[in-house]
């Protein structure tokens, strides 16, 4: 050391007593610092940066320094602690890194490492790299999961509108279809080609439900569900999908295991998932989907979302492809975001996974850097015992997909208040019924169908109404007639595919609900119903 520090006065066991001091502030510092070898290996960590870790001596030391870091992080450092160990760079300094915690909690923390020469006398000299670990303050962080949150959430909002509205086109062309193929019988040489404009018609109703899955306003059946079970009878499936070149491996150590989902949705996500990995390994590889149960006693926050503290059963996919470059990881789950090339995919897979999961209460997050593969891991609220019984919601966009014979004579000539805003859709539903024998009555709003029903109060015997309209909404025109006609029966329409997205309707009684986009057999056929079990409750 410099004469200027160690004044020569000072006898031999001065030296001594730095080194113990020295000792002492390495080990005490409330600064979180490790030491490496030229290779990244930690060979020596103070007590903050163990408390950092949440691992013991022995768990840390002699093992890679990057290893404790997120994997889509790790290439953030590994490249220039090589070019510092190397003496091509003078220092590293590496804001926003996550580093993996206690029970694998993450901690965003600045990365400052610096090479450091320590001369043993007599011709000998080690070089080592020193890191100083700074745990940045928690608002950043928070601030930026906010950010995230809103922005899906924004995302939800506009996928959701999407979908409402064009479900209200599909529904006009469906009806037009149906309309035209009455008039043109399989024999005509246009039939062939009226039907395939419906059945494109048919596939745009299925991107619109992903749309919806994604802003969580999809038709959801939840039962109680052991996850093992659902996961095993998916096996078959898999291996056609997957191909001869992938392996699946499952480790189904779930022992609780029981969450209340929609079974087709989980079914849905897992193959969602499956394929997105199938896509990442051109070449071949393995595809491992895990179960497990994981109590949380503390919030753990991993983008785009923050985990609350709870009881878990977790369904992990992970597959030994390509992995995902960090910049583009925030934006996977958004709607229609793809690297596949153009005509490859929708970029409604992940997104779809994104909003099941989340309307079921769950939450979805991913670690994967490049070259390493990805993991997909859902969480989902484990069930507790007086939910393990089957659930009793229904499915209105299952049963509104299902096609039901018209009605025919019995309830013909009855007179129909249909209320629509859209323009297209009220025509089409007025010319199916008229064209079945009902009377109809139209109001393109709430007002103007309280105006009809006030001028013709006797002659209406059913409301079909849109649930989402400017002004006086459904429900809101619903509770309003039944003040006066309490039996009338009323039919609500809706482009959100789940009466349960309305949950104003629940005090309205006996109302039906009819789903969006609806074809004409299925708009005739709960017309009829509805009439039909009016007509038992007198």
């Amino acid at each position: 050391m410099p004469d200027t520090i160690i004044p020569s006065s000072l006898n031999d066991g001065w030296s001594e007593t730095l080194r113990f001091v020295g000792d002492a502030v390495f080990a005490y510092s409330p600064v979180a610092i490790a030491v490496l070898d030229l290779g990244g290996v930690v060979s020596a960590g103070n007590l903050a940066f163990l408390a950092m870790t949440g691992l013991a001596h022995d768990e840390v030391i002699g093992k890679p320094f990057i290893d404790r870091l997120f994997k889509e992080d790790r290439e953030d450092v590994s490249g220039p602690l090589s070019k510092l160990a190397m003496g091509t760079m003078p220092a590293v300094d590496v804001d926003g890194i996550r580093m993996l915690g206690a029970k694998q909690n993450p901690r965003r923390v600045s990365v400052r490492a610096r090479r450091a020469d320590v001369d043993h006398g007599d011709d000998c000299s080690d070089c080592l790299v020193v890191v100083h670990v700074l745990e940045e303050a928690e608002r950043p962080t928070v601030d930026g999961h906010h950010i995230q949150a809103q922005k899906m959430q924004a995302l939800g909002q506009l996928a959701g509108g999407i979908a409402h509205d064009f479900n209200n086109l599909l529904t006009a062309m469906l009806g037009h279809c149906d309309l035209v193929l009455d008039r043109h019988p399989s024999e005509d040489p246009d039939h062939d080609d009226i039907t395939q404009i419906r059945a494109n018609v048919s596939r745009a109703s299925e991107l619109v439900r992903q749309l919806l899955a994604f802003s969580r306003k999809q038709a959801l059946t939840p039962v109680a569900v052991d996850v093992n079970h659902a996961v095993e009878k998916l096996t078959s499936l898999l291996d056609r999908v997957l191909g001869e070149t992938i392996e699946l491996r499952l480790m189904l150590t779930s022992e609780a295991g029981v969450v209340r989902v929609d079974p087709g949705q989980l079914d849905q996500m897992i193959i969602n998932l499956a394929v997105n990995a199938r896509d990442a390994m051109p070449g071949g590889g393995r595809l491992s989907i895990r179960t497990a149960d994981i109590d949380l006693t503390a919030p753990l926050e991993r983008e785009p979302d923050t985990i609350p503290p709870g009881s878990y059963v977790v369904i992990d996919v992970s597959d030994t492809g390509v992995g995902i470059a960090k910049e583009i990881i925030a934006s996977i789950f958004e709607p229609f975001f793809t690297t596949k090339e153009v005509g490859a995919g929708t970029g409604l897979g992940l997104a779809t996974v994104y909003g099941i999961v989340r309307q079921t209460d769950g939450f979805v997050v991913v670690d994967s850097a490049v070259g390493e593969g990805a993991s997909f891991t859902l969480y989902l609220p484990a069930a507790t015992p007086d939910e393990n019984g089957e659930g009793e919601a229904t499915s209105a966009a299952e049963t509104a997909s299902q096609p039901e014979k018209s009605p025919t004579g019995s309830f013909s000539g009855a007179t129909v208040l249909l209320v629509e805003d859209e323009h297209a859709v009220r025509k089409i539903a007025a010319k199916a019924l008229s064209t079945k024998g009902y009377q109809v009555l139209e109001a393109c709003d709430g007002e103007s169908a309280l105006e009809v029903l006030g001028a013709r109060p006797d002659d209406v015997d059913l409301i079909l109404t849109d649930v989402v309209m400017p002004g006086m909404d459904g429900g809101t025109l619903a509770r309003l007639v039944r003040q006066e006609l309490p039996l009338l029966p009323v039919i609500m329409m809706s482009g959100y595919a789940d009466e349960a997205q309305t949950p104003d309707l629940a005090d309205v009684p006996a109302s039906h609900f009819l789903a969006k986009p609806f074809t004409l057999a299925q708009l005739t056929a709960k017309v009829k119903g509805a009439l039909s079990r009016e007509e038992h409750s007198r």
